[in-house]
Formats: C-alpha cells, structure tokens, sequence
C-alpha cells in the first residue's frame, strides 16, 4: 500500500517503500508476508542462494549444472516480478579482491544473477558496496554489462558516511567520504544512466554540508536500518530530528525508503496514534516480529509533507532529464509545446524585468510622453514574451510598438486572437513570416545594419587584443 495517494503532493516514486529481507527458497510465501500482510510496496531480496560458488558447484555429466536461485520465473507473474522484486545481487562478491578464485567466482556469479534479474524483467537491482577504494575490475564488469542492459536499473549500495577527520575508520579501506567512492565508480563506468546509487542511512549522520552533496546524485532509494530508530515513550520507533529532515528531502527528490534490519521494536496497546510518534525519550526496545510500524512511521512523515505547488508538481516529470532538442526554425511547434514553455513563469517575469530597465534607460522621465520605442520579438510563439514587453511599458509609463514576427501559421491564428481579446490593436503589429526572410521598415533596417557594424567592429577590435604580443 503506498505511503500517500495525495496526488496534489504526489512525490512520485518515493510513495512506495519496500523492505530488504535475507534468501528465501518460498518467493510467494515472502511477498505474502510483506506486501500482503506488512503492507510494503516491494521486497529487496537476495536471488540466488549466499552459498552458491562457480568453483564449488559439481556439475552432471554433461557438464551443465542449474543455479541455486530462489524459485523458476513461474512462481510469480511478470506483473509481480516487476513491480513487486528488486533483486539483491550475493553481498559476497569481490571482484577486485586478491584471491583469484574469489575474483573470478566473483565475477561469474554478478553475470549470472544479474542476466536472470533481466530474465525476470526486475526494474532494478541491488548491488554490493565495493570493498575497497580501488574497485577498477568491479566497475569495469558492471560498465560492461550496462552495456547489454535495457530497462532494468542497478543501484549501488554506498554507506552514508564521511569522516570528518583522519581519526574516524571506516569499513572501505582508507576511504573517509563515501562520495568520492561513488564519484570515482561512476566515472569508470562511463556516467551510465542506468547506473544509480541506493544510499545506506546509518545511525549517525555526516554534517549538513556532506548531506546536501547527495541531493544532486542519481539516488533512487535510501536503506534505513532498525537501528537509526530511536524509541518513544510508548515503545513506537521513531528518528531523530535530522534523520526526519533527511528523509523529508528524499521524499522532495523522488527516493524511496526501503527498511532492512531485524525489528528492535514492540508498539505498545494503543501507542499507534502517529500524534505520539515524536514524543518521549529512547526507553529501550523490545524484540517483535513485525516490521509494521517502522513502515508507519516512514508513512506518516510522508504524509506530513506540504503538498507541491503547480509549478513544481508539473515539473517533476522533467526534472534530471536531457530533453530532446527542439527544431523550431524547421518544425512548427505544436499547442502543448508552446503550453509547457509558458509553463516556466520565472523566465518571463524576468524578461518583464529587462525591458522595464532597457526602457528606463533608453527614456528619460520627462520624454515619456513622446519617444515610443521599437521592438521586435522575433519567433513570438502565442505571444507571452509580447504580454511581458506590453506590460514592462505600462508599469514605467513608456510607450512601446512591438513587431510580433512568427513563422508558424497555426500559432500566427492565436497571436490574431489576442490582438482583439487583450486590445493591442494600437501597440502590436504582427507579421507572419520566417525572421530570416522578413524586410524590416526602413527604420528597423537601419538600427539592424548598425548593430551588424558594431558588432564587426567589436569583432575586429577583440581580434587585435587577442594577438600574441611581446612585452
């Protein structure tokens, strides 16, 4: 069950929570247990047996040998497989280790349970947190196989940490910044985007500054241990203030939650009003089967969240995303390309700015009356940039004449359309035509033939300061 359906707030992906849980041989009967009855959204789980090696693994007399994975792909539906599994690929893998048998079953074994998460059409898969700061080979058999993948992500497991001083260890070698780990593997794998990162919360937090590093990663999923839990008065879990806020801006970034560890809480009769979720000191914890309420608390921290504006809720969809490059002078845009353009309100409330100031500048007070200003907005669109300009000169008193030149005939149709419905019948010339074919009025002419001239002499002059001189 999602943490929120608010679609005036949606946040995307990051209303589901999943659960990460250890090998089971009974697939059905773990989704039972922690879609069905839990109530997560999805299962982190191991696919292949943690005891399973190439090397060890006797092989029949024709030489083939099956793999100790959890189940055939019949046990679930592909709609179940997809939505409801990521894959945890065997944390014992070590491809950059010095044993050259580790190194090389290592490597066997990643190929073999991520090309049967491909076969299952998993959306993603959990990889293993590199052992050491120098993991050439692991990235390199991973940049190898996003090369063969298509839709299926991989998430790389990085600890959340960063030393603050020499004196801190940590668990990954001599690193002491867990982005520069994850900044060095996805440089050797080429920026795949396909290649994200599933960060893992620990207990204790980096400083603000090392946080906010992460908002601007690929980060597709936040792994919270029972263990960054702390314990109201009433036995419920519940986070610190700055795990709160950290888990609020994953919400704001599309991240889903995905809890792991064993339960180290008991919620006591009648303690699950959420109101009470925050309160008390930590008293200890009891041991209890169900990791319920910890998918509470994560649930009612997201409902907490203000809902987005309309801006920022329309453009969720296109946030971290190259856009395809559009071909005005070739194509004629469509209406809904125009709509997402106008869309962006920041841009045309500073182009109001510019032309008040050019205005401004070019007229003094005591002329306002009499000097009326030319301008062209070349490829006029539906006409926002022409409002913006109109309305630049009425809040600074200028008179203005705009030449609206546009090429599409189909949006030339709503520049007409406004003309009557906004009264610019005195103050707006449209001109339906391509820019680069359009003969100007004779005094357009002139200021475009003169800004031709001072932009060659400005190109000659930068030309001269440029040249290697003796001194």
């Amino acid at each position: 069950m999602p943490l929120g359906e608010r679609s005036p707030g949606d946040k995307g992906e990051s209303r589901y929570c999943g659960v990460e849980t250890d090998f089971d041989d009974d697939v059905p009967r773990l989704l039972s247990f922690n879609i069905s009855r839990g109530g997560f959204d999805f299962v982190v789980f191991p696919l292949m047996n943690p005891t399973y090696r190439p090397s060890l693994l006797e092989k029949d007399g024709n030489g083939s040998s099956v793999l100790p994975v959890a189940g055939s792909d019949l046990i679930l539906n592909p709609s179940q497989w997809s939505s409801h599994v990521v894959g945890k690929i065997s944390s014992w893998i070590d491809l950059d280790s010095e044993d050259e048998i580790l190194r090389l079953d290592s490597e066997a074994t990643l190929k073999q349970e991520i090309a049967w998460a491909s076969h299952l059409s998993l959306q993603a898969c959990l990889l293993p947190t590199p052992r050491r700061a120098s993991c050439a080979n692991y990235a390199r058999c991973i940049n190898q196989i996003l090369q063969g993948l298509t839709n299926m992500q991989l998430w790389l497991r990085i600890p959340l940490f960063k030393a603050e001083d020499d004196s801190m260890g940590t668990s990954t070698d001599d690193m002491t910044d867990s982005w520069e780990l994850w900044n060095s593997f996805r440089l050797l794998c080429e920026h795949r985007s396909q290649l994200s990162i599933a960060l893992d919360v620990s207990s204790t937090l980096p400083s603000a500054n090392s946080l906010v590093r992460w908002f601007g990663e690929p980060v597709r999923a936040a792994i919270l241990n029972t263990e960054c839990f702390l314990t109201n008065a009433r036995g419920y879990p519940c986070l610190s203030k700055r795990h709160q806020k950290l888990i609020t801006g994953f919400f704001n970034h599309s991240v889903q939650i995905v809890i792991s560890g064993k339960p180290l809480h008991k919620v006591l009769r009648g303690s699950a009003d959420p109101a009470t979720m925050d309160n008390g000191d930590n008293v200890g914890c009891v041991q209890n089967n169900s990791l319920r309420p910890y998918l509470e608390y994560v649930g009612y921290l997201y409902q907490r969240l203000d809902p987005l504006p309309e801006q920022e809720r329309f453009e969720l969809g296109y946030r971290d995303f190259l856009q395809s490059p559009l071909q005005p002078l070739m194509d004629n845009l469509e209406a809904q390309t125009y709509e997402t353009f106008e869309k962006d309100t920041v841009k045309y409330t500073q182009y109001q700015r510019a032309i008040s100031q050019a205005l401004i500048d070019r007229v003094p007070d005591e002329k306002a009356s009499v000097i009326t200003t030319v301008l062209m907005v070349v490829g006029a669109g539906r006409g926002p940039l022409v409002r913006a300009s109109l309305q630049a000169a009425e809040e600074t008193g200028r008179k203005l004449k705009v030449y609206a030149v546009e090429k599409n005939p189909n949006a030339i149709v709503t520049l007409h359309s406004l003309v009557k419905l906004e009264g610019w019948e005195n103050s707006v010339t449209i001109v339906s035509s391509d820019m680069r074919h359009w003969d100007a009025p004779l005094r357009l002419t002139y200021w475009l033939v003169n800004c031709s001239v001072l932009l060659a002499t400005m190109s000659s002059l930068l030309n001269v300061l440029m040249e290697p001189r003796d001194f």
